[in-house]
């Protein structure tokens, strides 16, 4: 999966979902949704965990949950920086490959 198509995609389809239900995306917006989204993880990892009720629900669904909100996070994580200008790829080999080169600092 390339990494900008990707973003372009998430781009066409938040954008499509601002419009549809009159969303200004602002700064703001892009965090607090993003703040949201993590929210949902957690109530979703917690239910996944056993640590919060379930309602019946299979463990396999709960797992599916899990991977649809951590979808929701990345791709929200991945809108931030977008709308921001940051290039996550060049911040994440700055950030966490640089240890690659150099395992001995880690």
């Amino acid at each position: 999966m390339d990494l900008n198509i990707l973003i372009g995609q998430l781009e066409t389809i938040s954008a499509g979902y601002a419009q549809k239900f009159d969303i200004d995306r602002t700064p703001d917006w892009f965090l607090l949704k993003l703040t949201e989204e993590l929210g949902e993880l957690i109530q979703s990892y917690l239910k996944y965990a056993g640590q919060a009720r379930v309602n019946g629900v299979s463990q396999a669904e709960l797992k599916r949950d899990l991977e649809e909100e951590l979808a929701d996070v990345l791709g929200m994580t991945l809108l931030v920086a977008n709308h921001h200008h940051i290039d996550l790829q060049e911040a994440i080999s700055r950030k966490w490959l640089q240890y690659l080169e150099n395992e001995s600092s880690v």
